[in-house]
């Protein structure tokens, strides 16, 4: 199955840096969005660090023998104990982590996806988007068991109040799922920098009327800013084809 795909990142209309990171495997084998926090700069260096230390150790250990369930999580631990280090490195940054989602194509194997956080991935499929990740939040849970509706759980004081993200301590198990996914398909990882601004009935209009990739990625970006662009803005589109 031939893939099609494209990244872009926005710091949006009020932030003046990127906490946001981004990184598209050449080919086709990864793709991954942080979206850091700790300030100005711990969230850009744990949003880098943990693009780069998944990156390096998904290609490093590729072609070895470990079930790819194993790869995937053992490369997102791997990232967590890298922003640690850096933490004790750098007293300054000791409040920094990062949201991480990732998607893999491995040999013949099903997609897998790992997340944590409130990073998303997407699947359009026949016109319809559905989330195929859980957000790690205080607000999707309150939501699971029904004490917010879905209404409030857009306007929550406490939507941003991550129960997970890389670099903390206590995180010793990552999700990770197979995906399902036919020719037609189209992939959507993304900061909650577009999620805030765009509901998913505007995601999926853009999807679905913009062939492109490329052109899709940039007007999720440019919609998301016309809405206000409170945050940074990252879009990786994955077109299975």
């Amino acid at each position: 199955m031939k893939l099609n795909f494209t990244g872009v990142s926005d710091p949006g209309l009020i932030r003046s840096n990127n906490q946001d990171a981004y990184y598209i495997d050449p080919e086709g084998r990864f793709f991954i969005v942080a979206d850091g926090m700790g300030g100005h700069a711990g969230g850009e260096q744990a949003s880098y660090i943990a693009t780069g230390q998944i990156h390096a150790y998904l290609d490093a250990n590729w072609n070895s023998p470990k079930p790819s369930e194993q790869l995937l999580e053992e490369a997102l631990l791997q990232a967590n104990q890298g922003i640690l280090l850096d933490q004790q490195n750098h007293p300054e940054r000791s409040d920094m982590g990062t949201t991480i989602v990732v998607v893999i194509f491995r040999s013949k194997e099903p997609p897998l996806c790992a997340h944590v956080g409130d990073s998303r991935l997407y699947r359009f499929r026949d016109s319809q988007l559905e989330q195929l990740t859980q957000d790690h939040t205080w607000v999707a849970r309150a939501l699971k068991i029904g004490e917010i509706t879905p209404e409030e759980s857009r306007i929550h004081p406490f939507r941003h109040v991550l129960s997970r993200c890389l670099g903390r301590e206590d995180l010793n198990h990552i999700d990770v799922q197979h995906l399902d996914v036919k020719a037609g398909d189209r992939l959507l990882l993304c900061s909650d920098g577009l999620t805030e601004e765009l509901a998913d009935q505007k995601i999926a209009y853009y999807l679905k009327e913009i062939p492109l990739v490329e052109k899709t990625a940039l007007s999720l970006v440019e919609a998301a800013k016309e809405h206000g662009g409170h945050d940074n803005i990252t879009v990786v589109i994955v077109a299975l084809e």
